[in-house]
C-alpha cells in the first residue's frame, strides 16, 4: 500500500476510489504537506539561528576568581562526550529546548561525560526533588531514575511556544492556500465545450462522447503539442481568465515571510535576521543578543553553576560564565578607534582585546599589563592644578 493510499484510509476514505477521487485526495495531501513544510521551515530557521549562535559562545570557567581552562572548560568547549564535539552538543541541547519548551531539555553525566537525553519522563514535586525516568540517549534507555540534583534540567517556560505557533499557522495557512489556488486558477486554461445534441445513454456514440469529455479534453489541455478530434456539431472555445497581480508569486511569498516573522517574534529574534536580509543587520544582531541569546545563556549558566559548582564554590569565585561576544564578527579596521580607547583608558590590556577579537593572546608579560595615556589623571589632581594656576 502506498503512503497516499494509507493516508486516504486514515482520513476515512475508501480503498476503492475512482481516478478522480484519488486525484482530489492527492491534491489535498500536496497542500497539507506544503503547509507542514512552510511551518517547519520557519521553525527550523529560528531554532538553527539560536542554536548556532549559542554554540559559538565560549563557556569560560573560573577558579577562585581567576579564569582557568581545566576539565570543565574542555567538556563545554571541546568534547562533552565521545560521540559529539561541543558545537554538536550545544546545538542539540538548544534545539530540543526550543522544540519542547514546556517539557524542557535534560543533560546527564555518565563517567565524566555529558549527554543530551533524546527523551525522558518527569515527575514534579513541590517539596521534594523532581524525578526523571525513562531517560533515553540514542538507542539506550536507563533502567534507573534520576533526581533533580543529579542532572542538568533546562526549561524556558510553562507555555508551549511551538503549540501556539502551530495554531497560528493553521489560521494563516488558509490565506496561503487561497492565494496558491488563486494563482493556479489564473494560470490555468478554461474552455467552453459546445455540442449540438447529447448522444443517448448506452450507445457507442455516448461512450465516445464521455471519453472525449472525461479524458481527451483534459489530456489535450495538459499537453504541449496535441490534436483534439471533434465530431460534427462539437466545438471548443477558450475562456479569458483574469491574470494574477503582477503575473508573479510575490504575494504568496509575502504571506510565507509573514509566518517567518511570526516565528521570529515568538523566539525574540529580529525578523530581518531570519529572513536573511543584510540592511540593518548590526542593530538587529545587537537586539538578538540582548533579548534572545543573553537571557538564554544566563539560564544555562545558572543551571550549570547551581548543579556542578554549588553555592559555596560559586560564592568563593568558582563558576562558569558563557561569553556571548564570540557571536558577533569583529571587523578589526572598524573598531580600531574603540580598541585604542579601551587600551588607553586602562580598562583592558592588549591580550584582553585580542581574545575579544578572536585572536590568540601574546605570550609576553607586557601584553597582560594595563596602560593608561598621560592625558588621564585623577579628578583631585586636575582640581589641584586649577587652584594652583597650573604650577607644580
Amino acid at each position: 500500500m502506498s503512503f497516499l493510499s494509507w493516508l486516504i484510509t486514515k482520513l476515512g476514505g475508501s480503498t476503492s476510489l475512482s481516478e478522480t477521487d484519488v486525484r482530489v485526495y492527492a491534491d489535498e495531501y500536496a497542500l497539507l504537506a506544503g503547509d507542514i513544510y512552510i511551518r517547519e521551515m520557519a521553525f527550523m530557521g529560528a531554532a538553527n539561528l539560536v542554536s548556532k549562535a549559542v554554540s559559538k559562545c565560549e563557556f569560560k570557567t573560573y577558579v577562585n576568581g581567576r579564569e582557568k581552562k581545566g576539565n570543565e572548560w574542555y567538556l563545554w568547549n571541546v568534547e562533552p562526550n565521545q560521540n559529539q564535539n561541543s558545537s554538536e552538543f550545544i546545538q542539540q541541547l538548544i534545539f530540543q529546548l526550543l522544540r519542547n519548551p514546556k517539557k524542557g531539555a535534560l543533560v546527564i553525566e555518565q563517567g565524566g561525560r555529558l549527554y543530551v537525553a533524546d527523551d525522558f519522563s518527569k515527575t514534579p514535586y513541590a517539596l521534594y526533588e523532581d524525578i526523571f525516568t525513562q531517560v533515553t540517549v540514542k538507542d539506550f534507555t536507563f533502567s534507573r531514575s534520576f533526581v533533580q540534583s543529579e542532572v542538568l534540567y533546562f526549561k524556558l517556560c510553562d507555555s508551549d511556544i511551538k503549540h501556539v505557533l502551530d495554531g497560528l499557522y493553521d489560521s494563516y495557512s488558509k490565506l496561503i492556500t487561497y492565494s496558491m489556488n488563486a494563482y493556479q486558477r489564473s494560470k490555468g486554461t478554461k474552455v467552453k465545450f459546445k455540442y449540438d445534441t447529447l448522444p443517448a445513454a448506452g450507445t457507442e456514440q455516448r461512450q465516445a462522447f464521455d471519453a472525449l469529455v472525461n479524458e481527451k479534453i483534459g489530456k489535450w489541455l495538459n499537453s504541449d503539442n496535441a490534436a483534439l478530434p471533434l465530431g460534427k456539431g462539437q466545438d471548443v472555445e477558450e475562456m479569458t481568465q483574469k491574470t494574477y497581480s503582477s503575473d508573479s508569486t510575490r504575494d504568496i511569498r509575502a504571506l510565507i515571510e509573514d509566518i517567518s516573522d511570526f516565528t521570529a517574534k515568538a523566539f525574540g529574534i529580529p525578523p530581518v535576521l531570519l529572513r536573511g536580509e543584510v540592511q540593518g543587520t548590526s542593530d538587529a544582531v545587537d537586539q538578538f543578543l540582548t533579548f534572545c541569546i543573553d537571557p538564554l545563556t544566563d539560564m544555562l549558566a545558572e543551571e550549570i553553576n547551581r548543579k556542578r559548582n554549588g553555592r559555596t564554590a560559586y560564592l568563593s569565585g568558582t563558576y562558569l560564565r558563557i561569553d556571548t561576544k564570540q557571536i558577533k564578527h569583529v571587523d578589526m579596521m572598524s573598531v580600531a578607534t574603540a580598541i585604542d580607547k579601551l587600551i588607553g583608558s586602562g580598562a583592558f590590556c592588549v591580550n584582553d582585546i585580542r581574545i575579544a577579537c578572536n585572536e590568540s593572546p601574546i605570550d609576553e608579560p607586557w601584553a597582560w599589563e594595563h596602560y593608561i595615556t598621560k592625558n588621564y589623571e585623577p579628578f583631585k589632581d586636575a582640581l589641584n592644578g586649577i587652584t594652583t594656576g597650573g604650577e607644580t
